[in-house]
């Protein structure tokens, strides 16, 4: 019990740190550049986060949360989530779609409207239908930072495919460095030190020497 009320007390002492820096960096959001079901994208850190705006300063939003897996107080629970609260919320795969206000959402960011409308080439639902679709999938969720994140959830909503660009342009860059000449030889080197290290000069240790690296260099 004492780790959890530890972690619980780490994570309120960093939202009011947070709360209180933020304080002193007012940004004010004019509601009436936004219209229902709106795509609304802002960059956080090292992704960009996105959301669907449902009008009266609200947007829905998917996002990784901890705090819900250390307590169950509502009150905690609906204030902003923290960069700390986030991070760790990817690693437990925890997360969920809720409603904040643009400035929460926006974190202090700038705001981009409908930008994902010119790189995707679907069509695009009407605005009440694409709010109507958000506000359906609010509450907990389990998240993948690959396979379910942020903006699998708004593609969803606004064009009706789960498809994430910043997921794609990630595995395209792991491709190219794994499945490269490179990693082909470094991989069968590895092999070869670990299979002389253990003194396992068999038929078990050279099938994967050979087998890895000829794999990758194929691939590459």
């Amino acid at each position: 019990m004492f780790p959890l009320q530890f972690l619980y007390n780490f994570f309120y002492i960093a939202v009011v740190t947070d709360f209180e820096e933020k304080k002193k960096k007012v940004v004010q959001y004019d509601t009436s550049m936004y219209k229902r079901g709106d795509l609304l994208e802002v960059p956080r850190t090292l992704f960009t986060h996105f959301g669907i705006y449902l009008g009266n300063n609200r947007v829905a939003h998917l996002i990784p949360d901890i705090l819900p897996v250390l307590t169950t107080d509502e009150k905690a629970n609906e204030k902003m989530v923290t960069n700390n609260r986030l991070i760790l919320g990817v690693i437990a795969k925890k997360a969920s779609v809720r409603v904040d206000s643009l400035k929460d959402f926006a974190h202090g960011a700038e705001i981009l409207v409908n930008h994902m409308d010119k790189v995707c080439s679907r069509s695009l639902f009407e605005g009440e239908e694409v709010a109507r679709r958000a506000e359906k999938l609010l509450g907990s969720v389990v998240y993948s930072l690959l396979w379910y994140n942020c903006e699998h959830y708004i593609m969803y909503c606004r064009y009706g495919t789960s498809m994430s660009f910043q997921t794609y342009q990630f595995c395209k860059v792991v491709r190219k460095i794994v499945f490269s000449k490179t990693s082909s030889l470094l991989s069968f080197l590895l092999c070869l030190f670990i299979m002389f290290y253990m003194g396992s000069v068999s038929i078990v240790g050279i099938l994967p020497t050979l087998i890895i690296p000829f794999t990758l260099w194929m691939a590459s």
